[in-house]
């Protein structure tokens, strides 16, 4: 067959060929080295985990090699398509620090490469299976899909590889008037690779994460074009790819399994593939058992989980790069107050075997990372978190966020500073007894002391009370009102003889911080009744005399 005739037919009167695209999409002007990546999410509505997980390591590989980063839309699928996902997709990864150099932004179009979104790049996929045609790679294909079916039953009752591939893909062989005839009759045809790799060896590549890696020839006469003239991603990413200049392109390892098709599809149209780089997947335990975040069954695979909890971006990134680099802890013990910018990162430090997810390690690192950030941060994020979350309490919130700072502040100048504070609502909830009206008892009287005793403690509490006592002198007045009613003042005194005393000062104590706070734990209380105020504070421990009376 003359494969230029048969391209023409498919594809005639193209405003450009792939030579006019090459021309127009020529190679960028970077220093040596330099890497350009891609982050080619969906538009489906739902951005995860894995998603800021790559777009960390894209980030990360453009930036510190004085590259680019790109975000290109794969949204061939048009049925998966959810209005709104562009813009969820920007925002949620722009919390985490992703800021894209060039491809859709919220403002459009930024770069000299696009158009960024696959829908509206039909012309120059076009082009290039004109191109595979012309060359003997390419060929149209009129199967149906009950055709298929049919030959997918045959195939598996003989225990052959299922697919169109060898001598199963008949349609290699249709005359020029064949396809003339059919495509005047209107039938829908699909444009597939005509594969050369039955009969070849397996054969390595090297991997940016893995290193070498095993691959084994395609066999299948993959499609390349849909019905709709709309490119599978098979298809679709090799040529964007090549045409956008990418030099590595970061993604998940379930995409191992197709390596072979991408593979032959620049080999089909005599390309340098870029740099392959596969992570792992992101796993949890269960059970003792290691098993892939899911998204049906893990909230905590999504971004929006963490957006809804109140995560600080900077813990998240923090986690990420432990996760991404195994020497990165280490790094971080070093340089304890160095941006994580200055770290250097590297994909041949990542794990191939799999990275562990753990929600109590994350709330481990959240914890250091709040104590590097100001009091100021941490509260515009709480409030910001509240007016969308926490509606109900937000307006007292804001009116008091002069108190809430000095509250978030305490302990955290100590030489063992509080480590309490760990993402927003977390932070919610643990200070959410100092606002009236959440307010409430949410904890029992001590053990060790009666009711009539607590209405005696709090009695000579407020008896002897005095706003204008430092920490020292409050405590001193607590000390004396325990030992009047035969409490310990040290807890060895108890101990060695229980018999003569009623408890310890810290069971006063705790009847005074229980009407103060609803709890039997807090931060410093002298501290918390000074932020109170007097007026608050007393008042609060007089209604709670009255229920206890």
């Amino acid at each position: 067959m003359d494969t230029k005739q048969l391209a023409e037919l498919l594809y005639p009167s193209l405003p450009k060929t792939l030579g006019d695209w090459e021309e127009e999409f020529r190679l960028r002007e970077l220093p040596e080295g330099a890497a350009v990546t891609r982050l080619g999410p969906s538009p489906t509505g739902f951005i995860h985990l894995g998603n800021l997980y790559s777009a960390f390591v894209d980030e990360r590989l453009a930036h510190l090699s004085g590259g680019v980063m790109i975000l290109r839309i794969e949204d061939t699928d048009q049925k998966r398509r959810v209005e709104g996902s562009e813009e969820l997709i920007i925002r949620s990864l722009s919390h985490y620090g992703i800021i894209f150099d060039e491809g859709v932004t919220l403002e459009g179009e930024r770069g000299s490469y696009g158009p960024y979104r696959q829908s509206e790049r039909a012309a120059i996929y076009h082009a290039a299976g004109k191109v595979l045609v012309e060359r003997g790679w390419a060929y149209p294909s009129f199967m149906e899909e009950e055709e298929i079916e049919a030959l997918r039953k045959k195939q598996e009752a003989l225990k052959i590889l299922p697919g169109i591939h060898g001598e199963w893909a008949t349609e290699r062989e249709l005359s020029l008037e064949e396809v003339k005839a059919k495509l005047d009759e209107g039938k829908e045809w699909v444009l597939r690779l005509k594969s050369r790799g039955e009969g070849r060896e397996t054969f390595s590549i090297e991997d940016g994460i893995r290193g070498s890696v095993r691959v084994h020839p395609n066999v299948h006469d993959t499609v390349l074009i849909k019905a709709d003239g709309l490119p599978t991603y098979h298809f679709a990413h090799v040529v964007d790819d090549h045409l956008m200049r990418i030099t590595h392109i970061v993604r998940g390892e379930e995409w191992l399994s197709t390596l072979p098709i991408h593979l032959e599809v620049h080999e089909a149209f005599g390309w340098e593939h870029p740099v392959f780089c596969h992570t792992s997947h992101l796993l949890k335990m269960e059970d003792g058992n290691k098993r892939k975040l899911s998204k049906r069954k893990d909230p905590e695979l999504s971004l929006d989980f963490y957006h809804q909890e109140g995560y600080f971006p900077e813990a998240i990134r923090e986690y990420l790069m432990i996760l991404l680099n195994s020497d990165y802890e280490e790094w971080r013990r070093d340089h304890p107050e160095t941006p994580l910018e200055a770290f250097n990162f590297r994909i041949d430090h990542m794990s191939g075997s799999g990275a562990l997810f753990d929600m109590e390690k994350l709330h481990d690192v959240s914890k250091d990372v709040l104590l590097t950030i100001a009091e100021e941060r941490i509260l515009s994020f709480l409030l910001e978190w509240a007016d969308e979350y926490a509606p109900e309490s937000a307006p007292e919130m804001h009116a008091r966020k002069d108190e809430l700072l000095q509250l978030l502040a305490i302990g955290r100048d100590a030489k063992k500073p509080r480590k309490d504070l760990i993402y927003a609502k977390q932070i919610y909830t643990f200070i959410h007894y100092y606002l009236d009206k959440d307010f409430r008892l949410e904890d029992e009287l001590p053990e060790r002391v009666e009711r009539e005793e607590a209405v005696g403690i709090l009695e000579d509490f407020l008896a002897t009370y005095d706003y204008n006592d430092d920490n020292s002198a409050w405590f001193d007045k607590i000390r004396k009102i325990s030992e009047a009613r035969g409490f310990a003042l040290r807890m060895g005194d108890f101990k060695r003889n229980p018999e003569q005393y009623k408890g310890t000062v810290s069971d006063v104590s705790t009847v005074v911080r229980l009407g103060v706070t609803g709890r039997t734990n807090s931060p410093d209380l002298w501290s918390v009744m000074h932020i109170m105020g007097e007026e608050r504070a007393t008042a609060r421990l007089r209604s709670f005399l009255e229920t206890l009376r």
